[in-house]
């Protein structure tokens, strides 16, 4: 073979960032080098990966064809790396979270991994559910748990469980003692909502959409904490998943609005790409987050002590 795993390497980063300048910066390594290193990749076949627009490259056909394939023969070269240098637990894992579950499912499920595999890596990256899909179409990350659609045709999405979003305000708000709430009353009051592109914006939009134009959308939001701050404030009523109420319903910061006329149950779900390789620390970390979720009807339902008992299970 002529190629080398560092040719690979390099021929991955490029394609992720769509430029040699920043896939240098990536891989800590200078321009000219990398640069170098790609066109000694491409000469050696007599084959174009990219075309080239400028300072930007473009994955081609040719590119697309190898880019799974060397993808995967770089996290088996890691596998082999670690097993040779005697490493107990798994290599670095790049998983994806949106933001419900990044913030209050995520990050437990990521240190009880590793507590139970000590010498492993995880970078855990949190963002909407559109960029999550986004980075595993582009094989930038391992694993995504997302609470949003995707139908992405490279993307295999397995269903995890259950959640449901809730409508909710302040105490002091007079629709907290509020019996039979109309729909009028819930279209004039002022909304604090997630972003477009959140899976959670989704959801809310598809429960709302006869009647979406006549919404009073005060105020949106990227992070849910902001948003139950500023409900609890006054400005106005929001929806979020119950799992990120569950702490302020139970100590009455915040209050619940029955809407039995919205449907706002939805699911998160496992995402990784048809083409990827499933490393065995993959496969682990998809098997703890099944574990944790079996016998829950919903999100808010998964408890600390539930994880716990899946380590005492394993030990």
């Amino acid at each position: 073979m002529k190629f080398t795993l560092r040719q690979l390497e390099i021929f991955v980063a490029i394609s992720r960032t769509g430029s040699v300048s920043r896939a240098a910066s990536t891989l800590f390594l200078s321009q000219s080098a990398t640069s170098t290193a790609l066109g000694e990749l491409e000469r050696q076949y007599d084959a174009q990966l990219f075309d080239r627009a400028g300072k930007s490259l473009k994955i081609n056909e040719m590119g697309r064809q190898i880019l799974p394939l060397a993808v995967e023969l770089l996290d088996r070269a890691e596998d082999i790396n670690n097993t040779l240098k005697g490493h107990q637990g798994y290599g670095l894992m790049k998983i994806g979270a949106t933001l419900t579950i990044g913030n209050y499912l995520a990050t437990l499920l990521v240190a009880e991994f590793l507590h139970l595999h000590p010498d492993s890596q995880i970078k855990l990256e949190v963002h909407n559910t559109s960029a999550i899909i986004q980075q595993i179409s582009n094989y930038e990350l391992d694993i995504g748990l997302i609470e949003g659609a995707c139908h992405h045709p490279d993307i295999e999405v397995e269903k995890w469980m259950a959640d449901e979003l809730v409508v909710f305000c302040s105490p002091e708000n007079p629709l907290a003692k509020a019996q039979n709430i109309s729909m009028e009353t819930l279209i004039k009051t002022p909304w604090i909502l997630r972003e477009s592109g959140s899976g959670t914006r989704e959801t809310f939009d598809h429960a709302f959409h006869h009647y979406h134009a006549q919404l009073n959308i005060r105020l949106e939001l990227e992070h849910t904490e902001a948003i139950k701050r500023a409900v609890e404030s006054g400005l106005g009523i929001g929806c979020i998943s119950r799992l990120a109420l569950k702490d302020a319903f139970r100590r009455g910061s915040l209050v619940p609005i029955e809407t039995p006329d919205l449907d706002l149950k939805r699911y998160f779900y496992f995402l990784w790409h048809k083409k990827k390789y499933q490393t065995p620390s993959i496969r682990e970390f998809l098997s703890l987050c099944r574990a944790i979720s079996e016998g829950v009807e919903r999100s808010d339902q998964v408890s600390l002590s539930q994880i716990n008992q899946h380590e005492s299970n394993q030990a």
